[in-house]
């Protein structure tokens, strides 16, 4: 019961009806009471003075909760005055009591959490066909439902449909609403099909006009955009932003196409003419190339036919001068010979006339011998010692030697000038390990080179200090004063390599004709040599006895990267990244060698690593 004085008819409007039409509503109206006077507040007498309790009222804890459940039956309530406001004009409306699916009279009717109703096979089949999404929503409102509800009949709702059923007041919908043959269906109507009236483009969905009344009403539908009835939907709605009609989007698309194709066909043309004139250039450097040789050729058939007469003419002269000490050796043996054969005769003379027996005869012959000429030579000949020809094989073998040093610099120039031959531009620095991998080249150590405190190993790829000096043989290349080392290879091009180091080292580049004695000779000290020293948590960088200081992590393992003609080199730490310590920019005017040099501590050690 209500408290007080209030007025029932000031709630419902009960008194304008007929018995009859009440007794259609009442089943609605009386749960609705029962509940709203469950909520209603009673004043109770207090038991002190200072006013009153009430009994009816809940903690701010459950406010939302009475406000639901207000909420719930104040639809129940509208339902039931709407009914009985039908009746009374005897111009009920059946929607009312109309499954929006199949938009006939509620069959079974369930009522969902967020207030809608439908038949219990309506919502069902509805619900089945959404299992794959594992979301369940309300074809109204399109509020989810996660898990699936479930689902229990109205049977307050049923009743009134029922006494609807009996009242014979159920009206057949025009026939103009359903779809023909080329009309436009709605998608939620399960029963018969209704027209549609617009398309939404956020649901990509048609609705007839009962249908459509969600997007207006539920706050989370307005925002969706309505548009013109689409014939294929689905078909017509582009796929990646599901807004705008494919015709429409492809018109966007198709002005970027074109855009693009410009672009790109641009670039084809730039491109070919860069192709053409690199072709132009491979021609170029083919005709160049196919005439410095034909040049060199002939160069070098002048030097070698120049040789050749050479040692035509130091073969002559020697011949001539062969014939001619012969002839005066002969000469001088003729005229011995023509003695010796005087002489033997006077001899036999004389032995003739020892042996005459009568001393008179010998007295009166012996005046009668001839004197004995004076030679023409001197008792001996002087023959110098025996080299006759060597000296002149000397001198060729000084003039090879000459030679060789000549064409051994010359082609030193030659080859750093055919290296110099670039028509591209230099690329620009690699940035990652993998990039100087491509320029890789396997390094070893020249024994010639060797310092005697440096034992070689791995290959004569690794060198370490040793308190005994080694073995090794006098060779103009040895380095003397310090522990240090290059490499056998020459350096030309681009090349990249690492070193391992413990210890205190030098990582080197280096001319192969540096000095190899005195203080000038260590690497660093001149303008023949670079070098990166390791020391403590710094690196050092010398050149021509400058010195640079570089901060940085110190790594025992450290990449070189030279590209010799456009003049640079650089120290990179190498790790799980490659970080740059140091870049050189400058001009090489000779092939250059990889080296180490070793403060002189026993067991320091540096190696060239080999690099897949």
């Amino acid at each position: 019961m209500v408290e007080g004085n209030t007025d029932r008819k000031s709630v419902f409007p009960l008194n304008y009806l007929s018995f009859h039409y009440v007794s259609l509503a009442f089943p609605l109206l009386l749960p609705a009471f029962m509940q709203f006077q469950s909520f209603h507040i009673h004043p109770l007498p207090s038991s002190d003075s200072g006013g009153s309790k009430y009994v009816g009222a809940r903690p701010d804890r459950r406010h939302s909760s009475i406000k639901q459940k207000l909420r719930t039956y104040s639809h129940k309530v509208k339902l039931a005055v709407s009914l009985t406001g039908g009746m009374e004009q005897g111009l009920l409306d059946q929607e009312n009591f109309s499954c929006s699916i199949c938009l006939d009279l509620l069959s079974n009717p369930v009522t969902t959490s967020c207030g809608h109703s439908y038949c219990f096979t309506c919502i069902k089949t509805h619900w089945d066909e959404e299992d794959q999404r594992g979301i369940h929503s309300c074809p109204q409102c399109r509020r989810t439902f996660k898990p699936r509800p479930d689902l229990c009949k109205n049977t307050i709702l049923a009743a009134s449909v029922e006494q609807l059923r009996k009242t014979g007041l159920q009206a057949a919908p025009a026939d103009h609403r359903y779809t023909g043959h080329e009309d436009v269906t709605c998608d939620l109507c399960t029963g018969k099909k209704i027209k549609a009236i617009k398309s939404c483009l956020v649901c990509l969905a048609s609705y007839c006009e009962k249908h459509l009344q969600s997007h207006y009403d539920e706050p989370q539908l307005r925002n969706h955009r309505l548009v013109e009835l689409f014939k294929n939907l689905q078909e017509n709605i582009c796929t990646r932003y599901s807004t705008v009609s494919a015709a429409a989007e492809r018109t966007e698309r198709q002005r970027e196409l074109k855009e693009r194709r410009g672009n790109i066909q641009q670039r084809i043309q730039d491109r070919e003419k860069d192709v053409k004139l690199l072709h132009q250039e491979v021609e170029a450097i083919n005709h160049s190339a196919d005439k410095t040789v034909e040049d060199s050729e002939k160069i070098f058939t002048e030097l070698i036919r120049l040789l050749q007469k050479r040692s035509s003419d130091v073969k002559q002269q020697i011949r001539s001068q062969q014939e001619t000490e012969v002839s005066r050796v002969k000469d001088v043996q003729e005229k011995l010979e023509q003695e010796i054969s005087e002489l033997k005769r006077k001899d036999a003379e004389l032995e003739q006339l020892s042996h005459t027996e009568d001393h008179n005869q010998f007295l009166l012959n012996y005046p009668s011998l001839p004197a004995l000429r004076e030679s023409t030579h001197s008792s001996s000949i002087n023959i110098r010692p025996l080299r006759h020809f060597e000296d002149v094989t000397a001198a060729v073998s000084e003039l090879r030697d000459k030679l060789q040093d000549v064409l051994r610099d010359s082609w030193t120039n030659i080859s750093l000038m055919v290296t110099e031959v670039d028509v591209l531009l230099s690329e620009p620095e690699s940035k990652s390990r993998a990039d100087f991998l491509k320029y890789s080249c396997e390094i070893t150590m020249d024994p010639n080179t060797a310092n005697n405190y440096l034992l070689l190993s791995e290959g004569n790829r690794k060198a370490t200090v040793m308190d005994e000096p080694q073995s090794y043989s006098s060779h103009p290349d040895r380095f003397t004063d310090y522990c240090q080392i290059l490499s056998k290879e020459s350096l030309t091009g681009r090349c990249y390599w690492e070193v391992q180091w413990s210890g205190r080292v030098y990582v080197v580049v280096a001319y192969k004709n540096i000095i190899r004695e005195g203080g000038d000779s260590i690497f660093g000290s001149n303008d023949q040599s670079w070098a990166l020293d390791f020391e403590q948590n710094m690196y050092i960088f010398w050149h021509n006895n400058i010195k640079t200081s570089i901060s940085g992590p110190v790594s025992s393992r450290v990449g070189v990267y030279l590209d010799h003609r456009a003049g640079i080199l650089s120290f990179y730490s190498v790790s799980e990244s490659m970080t740059l310590i140091h870049r050189v920019q400058t001009r090489f005017t000779e092939p250059l060698h990889a080296g180490v040099c070793f403060v002189s501590e026993t067991g320091f050690s540096a190696e060239f690593c080999e690099l897949k």
